[in-house]
């Protein structure tokens, strides 16, 4: 869907003022959805990761599975508040190294209350003859964000949306999609489990310090 965005106004945000307002709204959203898309990115800081993109495939997933209790309370924050942050991930087979590991860190956010569905790029090719679907999430029905990565696939800034008619459209859209689309854990079971490690180039190579470097802020959980 070429159009998706076509002709809504936005606001280019740097990573501290997206951050600061995500955390604004989405602690007092009534709907949270998100569209994931790309297939390979880089999250420098992020201890699983770093580990994952040394090679060190096991040390990855203990970490991941250590930071569960955290997830689990975080979702239960969300609950709390009275609402249910839900996820669309667009995959495309086989899969990339870095989904590989991305989808182990999902499974967890899934198995803790915040539900996943898995889309194959397939089942989207109608919507995409202009172009990939965009990385967007929509928060209640009054703000949208567009997630602009850098050339290593670092996350570099946000766009933001307050048209109403076009945020609702745009969440309607996800909605529509994850009301298709196949539960993680059923897709985990059978494209993920038993895969071995990934091997060769896991991605984009970024230093440790990457964030420090180009002189944006740590990111923070959503």
């Amino acid at each position: 869907m070429s159009d998706l965005l076509a002709g809504l106004p936005c606001e280019s945000l740097g990573l501290a003022d997206y951050y600061r307002e995500f955390e604004q709204h989405f602690w007092s959203a009534t709907s949270f959805w998100k569209l994931e898309r790309g297939q390979s990115f880089a999250e420098p800081g992020n201890d699983s990761w770093e580990a994952f993109s040394q090679g060190r495939w096991d040390e990855s997933l203990r970490i991941l599975e250590a930071e569960r209790p955290a997830m689990r309370k975080y979702q239960q924050r969300i609950a709390n508040v009275g609402f249910t942050a839900r996820r669309v991930r667009i995959v495309e087979l086989p899969l990339s190294p870095y989904l590989q590991w991305e989808l182990h860190s999902l499974a967890i956010r899934d198995e803790c209350g915040g539900p996943v569905r898995i889309v194959q790029t397939g089942d989207v090719a109608e919507f995409e003859d202009g172009g990939a679907l965009p990385e967007i999430c929509t928060i209640s029905d009054e703000v949208m964000y567009q997630a602009i990565y850098d050339e290593n696939g670092v996350l570099a800034k946000a766009n933001r949306f307050q048209d109403r008619d076009g945020v609702r459209r745009c969440r309607d859209f996800i909605a529509a999609l994850f009301n298709r689309a196949e539960p993680l854990a059923k897709f985990f079971r059978r494209e993920v489990v038993g895969l071995a490690p990934p091997a060769g180039r896991l991605g984009p190579a970024v230093t440790r310090n990457y964030l420090e470097q180009v002189g944006r802020p740590l990111p923070l959980s959503s």
